[in-house]
């Protein structure tokens, strides 16, 4: 499938891209509401970098114990609970008096059970569109998303300068609930795809059975850690420019924009797989020129430039859906999403953190360093794995794996 005429004519994919935005909208807007709500209340980069990003981290508990939920849900339900919860919490967030210690109480319960929104969400495009179709699909799913993000921040940074933190936050909940209501009324009722029911026990057997493949590590590695250092760096858009923030996110959106129609609608499927270590590179490579602290026009050049690389997520998760059973996928790319969230995560807090020893300029430089070290790294492991020896009667990206069962 190279058409997008063709792709929005298949049949439920408009009302599931209509839910999510409305989704991301109510994240984006929110997210930018709270971070300011934080900074202005205690003055700090990390718990404003956190408060931004520690719901991502806290998916990593929920990787951890819910992921099987993925396959063994029905989808639209999960979808629209998921939405309904982030409502909720979010109306809470904007309550006047709420501590500090509450904020990050309600951050880590909303991270908890947002750990099955992707890989529901995967799981439930991989359904919707034919197996062709899928990076094309993902590519627009993510370019929505780039779109609603630079929509978001940049009327989020206008809503700002005309509201309170919390009553943007009241906006989001409203939002979340829009979301719900796409997601109940536009999508079909669907079976789970895998048998038996989610539990702690199959979540792990099924993560480690993910976790075993070789060729699949490198895969979640590349997805995950490159990916987190720089989300790192940018979480530190509101103390590097408090009055820019909502203009750094909003290029970064414009920039990943234009990486995932390029890469999804231009690129030949057989070129595809040779632009993972170049994208990554470009993610990071563009931060190391704050070490100069540029001023917002040119910060806003490099965050652009740099936010085309987040395309190489697209050929990276092709990859993994290459190496992996149709009646895994869901927690497959579950445990993508949610590996990428806590990385995120957890690029945010180191971030910050070395934002409050030394600087944010500071701080961005070295995180995109240690993005392109990763990938480096990644990319000559890579190597070496293409040139292991194939076990007689096997792919040579494929390992023999026992078959995951319920007991």
């Amino acid at each position: 499938m190279r058409s997008y005429r063709t792709l929005f004519r298949t049949p439920e994919f408009t009302p599931f891209l209509l839910s999510f935005a409305t989704f991301a909208a109510a994240q984006t807007i929110g997210g930018l509401a709270l971070g300011t709500l934080v900074f202005r209340a205690t003055g700090s980069p990390f718990l404003s970098a956190v408060s931004m990003f520690g719901p991502q981290l806290a998916q990593l508990l929920g990787g951890a114990f819910l992921l099987s939920g993925s396959d063994r849900l029905p989808p639209r339900a999960v979808l629209s609970g998921l939405a309904l919860a982030f409502a909720a919490g979010t109306a809470v967030l904007a309550l006047p008096g709420l501590p500090v210690w509450a904020v990050f109480a309600v951050v880590l319960l909303q991270g908890l059970v947002a750990s099955l929104g992707g890989g529901v969400r995967g799981g439930l495009l991989n359904e919707i569109l034919p197996k062709d179709g899928y990076v094309l699909g993902r590519s627009v799913f993510n370019m929505l998303w780039g779109l609603t993000q630079m929509a978001g921040f940049a009327t989020g940074g206008v809503l700002l300068a005309l509201l309170s933190p919390r009553d943007c936050l009241l906006l989001a909940a409203a939002l979340y609930v829009m979301s719900a209501l796409v997601t109940r009324f536009g999508l079909t009722a669907r079976a789970p795809r895998s048998a038996g029911r989610p539990s702690v026990a199959a979540t792990w057997r099924t993560n480690a059975l993910l976790w075993s493949s070789r060729p699949r590590r490198l895969a979640y590695l590349g997805l995950w850690v490159p990916n987190g250092l720089v989300v790192g760096s940018d979480s530190l858009y509101v103390s590097y420019a408090p009055g820019a923030a909502g203009t750094l996110y909003a290029v970064g959106a414009l920039g990943m924009l234009a990486g995932d129609m390029a890469l999804g609608r231009l690129v030949p499927p057989a070129v595809r797989p040779r632009l993972a270590t170049p994208l990554r590179l470009l993610l990071a490579a563009p931060y190391l020129f704050f070490v100069l602290r540029p001023g917002v026009a040119l910060s806003a050049v490099a965050v652009t430039v740099a936010s085309v690389g987040f395309a190489a997520s697209l050929v990276l998760q092709e990859r993994l859906l290459s190496l992996t059973p149709d009646d895994l996928a869901g927690q497959a790319l579950g445990l993508h999403a949610t590996g990428m969230a806590a990385l995120q995560g957890i690029g945010a807090v180191l971030a910050g953190t070395l934002a409050q020893l030394t600087s944010p300029a500071t701080a961005m430089t070295l995180m995109a360093a240690g993005s392109v070290t990763v990938t480096l790294t990644l990319a000559a492991l890579g190597r070496r794995e293409e040139r292991r020896p194939t076990v007689p009667g096997t792919r040579p990206d494929v390992l023999p794996e026992p078959a995951v069962t319920d007991q």
